[in-house]
């Protein structure tokens, strides 16, 4: 429970800074309706074809938002040497992961919600068929995207794979909360196939990447 209190406290920092900075409205929303603009064009004004597109485009802006985040959310850190304060702080370092990964998810959910207004604005896409599975499909990826890039997001700090860490760790690893979250949004708006087992699959990575973001968290934060 003291690991739960701490984690907490952690993720409120982080959420009272993003609401002062308010970096989420300022720059990762016009990001994100910048992109689906340019990718709705893309592909040409034929309504059918965005609307069969729309899962995909959709998580697509919001993984590019994600990485935004991620990267936000150590950028107040490492100013003052914040971060080495927050490393020496008397607290678990299970809870900083925790508590870094809660304020990023936070974050995410309520960019999601603009985004699927977005989306359903532009591309005239309903929403409506299943939502408890469109519910689960965000929120449970959104835990996905959230403890990967809080696990490796503490690595910008450090020179040596300030330029690599992304691309060759983050993103790969993305690869199957996209494809699970595309197929089960996809089946939330009437497409074939049931989400069931897609949110599954979410449950099992989340429950991966958690468990090793709170066991190897405290040794990349001392590199």
């Amino acid at each position: 429970m003291n690991t739960l209190r701490q984690a907490a406290a952690v993720a409120a920092k982080d959420l009272r800074i993003e609401v002062r900075g308010r970096y989420a409205l300022g720059a990762v929303l016009p990001f994100a309706a910048t992109l689906l603009i340019a990718f709705g064009l893309s592909l040409g004004p034929g309504r059918g074809i965005l609307q069969q597109t729309a899962p995909g485009l959709l998580w697509l802006a919001v993984l590019f938002a994600s990485v935004l985040s991620f990267r936000r959310a150590y950028e107040a850190e490492s100013e003052d040497g914040a971060l080495e304060g927050l490393a020496l702080a008397p607290i678990d370092r299970a809870a900083i992961f925790l508590g870094k990964a809660a304020a990023v998810a936070v974050q995410l959910w309520a960019l999601e919600v603009a985004i699927v207004l977005l989306v359903a604005g532009l591309f005239g896409v309903s929403f409506g068929a299943n939502p408890a599975a469109l519910i689960g499909a965000f929120a449970l990826g959104t835990l996905g995207l959230a403890a990967i890039g809080s696990l490796f997001g503490v690595l910008e700090e450090s020179p040596r794979a300030r330029e690599a860490v992304f691309p060759l760790l983050v993103l790969p690893l993305t690869v199957p909360v996209l494809l699970a979250g595309v197929k089960a949004t996809a089946a939330a708006t009437g497409g074939p196939g049931g989400a069931g087992s897609w949110l599954l699959l979410l449950v099992a990575f989340d429950a991966v990447f958690v468990a090793i973001g709170t066991l190897v968290f405290g040794f990349l934060l001392d590199d």
